[in-house]
């Protein structure tokens, strides 16, 4: 990494937020949109709001770990419901499922923007989320709302390390999707296959695996974690707890993915189907 360049590039970004009147920036408590949070709060000082959907598709701590950041640097912070379970579109679970999802929270932010007198809405897309399967940028897109870190040439690791500049407990956090990620497209999505997965998810961070992900294949658990992890989930006492807890939760097979955690797991499929389509 270039430091020169990272501090270019947040010269470039500072200068791309002063430019603006006022901002509401989407936030989900990632890194990402943290970090262009607090970088927006130190630009335009009041002339930020934040906003975080509260929704079955978004892990609980989540929320609670957003809340609390906002608070934490006095940025006025608006939690709504989103609707996306209410979107048939989004419940089939087809490829276009993010579209769907997004272009109805883009609709919902900037409602919220216009009640409070804000001029742009912003999300934290980076420069890495142009390598995946994104339909959901292009919803944020064509609804106007802009993407500052990638206006500013950031990707991820820049990201991180500039929030670790900041002092942001953010820095190190592990990529976050929304639950209904977990549900292989075209399984349809319920409350109940989220909040199985959430509490899943959440049982295996408690015990200190961070980067986890728990696919739901209906009555089966596949299980990934950081690689270099995949001996020790298998340890005990960790696996029978595992067990007994999944079992709990309503899974009634467990597995393992080898491979490992992966970020766009999920994804794989859809990208080499494109990839082979243009070949033609």
């Amino acid at each position: 990494m270039n430091i020169r360049e990272v501090m270019e590039k947040k010269k470039r970004l500072r200068d791309f937020l002063g430019g603006l009147d006022s901002l509401l920036v989407a936030f989900s408590g990632g890194v990402d949109s943290a970090y262009l949070l607090n970088e927006s709060r130190q630009v335009l000082g009041k002339k930020v709001v934040a906003v975080t959907a509260s929704s079955f598709i978004h892990p609980h701590r989540e929320l609670e770990e957003a809340v609390q950041f906002a608070e934490s640097i006095g940025v006025d912070h608006v939690v709504f419901s989103s609707e996306e379970m209410d979107l048939e579109e989004f419940l089939l679970n087809g490829s276009d499922r993010c579209y769907h999802c997004k272009k109805a929270l883009s609709k919902k932010l900037l409602a919220i923007a216009e009640e409070r007198g804000m001029v742009h809405v912003a999300h934290g897309a980076n420069m890495d989320d142009l390598g995946d399967f994104r339909p959901g940028f292009k919803a944020a897109r064509e609804a106007g709302m802009i993407a500052p870190l990638m206006e500013a040439g950031l990707g991820k690791s820049e990201i991180r390390f500039l929030a670790k500049e900041m002092g942001l407990n953010q820095w190190d956090k592990p990529a976050m999707a929304c639950l209904a990620s977990r549900i292989p497209y075209g399984n349809p999505i319920t409350v109940r296959a989220l909040q199985m997965v959430d509490r899943a998810e959440e049982f295996l961070r408690d015990a200190g695996f961070e980067e986890v992900r728990v696919r739901h294949h209906g009555s089966v658990a596949r299980i990934e974690v950081a690689p270099l992890r995949i001996k020790e989930i298998q340890e005990e006492p960790v696996k029978s707890d595992l067990i007994r807890t999944f079992r709990k939760i309503g899974f009634e097979h467990i597995a393992l993915d080898l491979e490992g955690y992966e970020q766009g797991k999920m994804n794989r499929e859809l990208i080499e189907t494109t990839s082979d389509s243009q070949q033609f």
